[in-house]
């Protein structure tokens, strides 16, 4: 068996699962490399990392570099004297930083590569209304996420799953892959596959632009658009009532087919239910946040916020 020194990034909460398996696995953490504090909320407040709150509370050397390629980072780095670096859910990496290590570095990422590579792959697997996805550990090289694969695991995406279930259930899906790959690598026992070079899906940043709903999709494309961004970062309309335009995220829905004659976007109500038509029925609102406001539940807002006969979603 070989003797590892594993240097960790990452950042968000999804890594800090990752990291407290490799710590119980009783694996020698030298280093963790996490993302710089930033300012945060109204009072900009310094935010620091789900990674870096973890490294403190358990004495792990903690390393927060501006630039990946600054030659006092990557001295630093090179003192920890790592063999192997594991990486989850953190920033391109220099070559001279995932070339150091004598065993490599790996990354873990929440897809089934080659597919949905890039920014946002549990998101846009949901969007894109597919039944499966999982997690795959592979060698990071200079194209992003197109290493050679580790090892991979899949899932089934159920129907109702929002983006914050199927994150929880990767995360922990991925602990388990990360761990595996960490002992065919202790082992010398690893065997790659290297990744097809053809046509993929792709996972890109989410933005204003492709966050908003376009409720001239089909019924189906909307419900996989909002529950593919539900609890974050939110799919978002505007709701145009009488003269107001106002802001609305979307999160909690549910699908009503249903044949009708109204134009797409057009607001219903009743005492209890609020729903937007849409080609081939409804979607049935049950929980949302208007601008300003905080996050509600539908039947909540009928019972104090009017809207007008012709009100509808744009």
């Amino acid at each position: 068996m070989r003797a590892l020194r594993i240097v960790f990034m990452g950042t968000p909460d999804f890594a800090v699962t990752i990291l407290d398996r490799i710590l119980e696995d009783r694996h020698i953490v030298v280093g963790v490399v996490t993302a710089p504090d930033k300012p945060a909320g109204r009072g900009r407040k310094l935010n620091e990392s789900a990674v870096k709150k973890y490294a403190l509370a358990h004495q792990l050397p903690l390393l927060q570099p501006k630039n990946l390629k600054a030659p006092s980072f990557i001295e630093e780095l090179t003192s920890l004297q790592a063999n192997l670096q594991v990486v989850v859910a953190f920033r391109m990496l220099p070559k001279s930083v995932w070339s150091l290590p004598k065993y490599g570095t790996f990354n873990l990422h929440a897809s089934l590569l080659p597919n949905y590579r890039g920014a946002a792959p549990i998101h846009w697997a949901i969007i894109n209304g597919e039944y499966k996805t999982g997690v795959t550990t592979f060698f990071i090289n200079e194209k992003i996420d197109a290493g050679e694969i580790i090892l991979q695991k899949a899932v089934d995406i159920y129907d109702e799953e929002t983006v914050g279930q199927l994150h929880d259930r990767l995360m922990y899906l991925g602990a388990e892959v990360v761990s595996a790959t960490i002992l065919q690598i202790q082992k010398n026992e690893v065997s790659t596959t290297k990744q097809p070079s053809d046509e993929i899906k792709i996972a890109p940043k989410l933005t204003p632009e492709n966050t908003k709903i376009n409720w001239n999709a089909s019924l189906e494309e909307i419900y996989n658009h909002i529950r593919g961004m539900n609890p974050f970062p939110s799919a978002w309309s505007e709701i145009v009532n009488d003269n107001h335009l106002i802001p609305v995220k979307i999160y909690k829905i549910k699908k009503g087919r249903e044949n009708h004659h109204l134009a797409n976007g057009a607001i219903l109500t009743t005492k209890k239910e609020l729903k937007v038509a849409v080609t081939g029925g409804y979607i049935i609102i049950e929980e949302l946040k208007l601008s300003g406001k905080k996050k509600m539940e539908a039947k909540n807002l009928l019972n104090g916020f009017h809207f007008s006969p012709n009100a509808k979603m744009r």
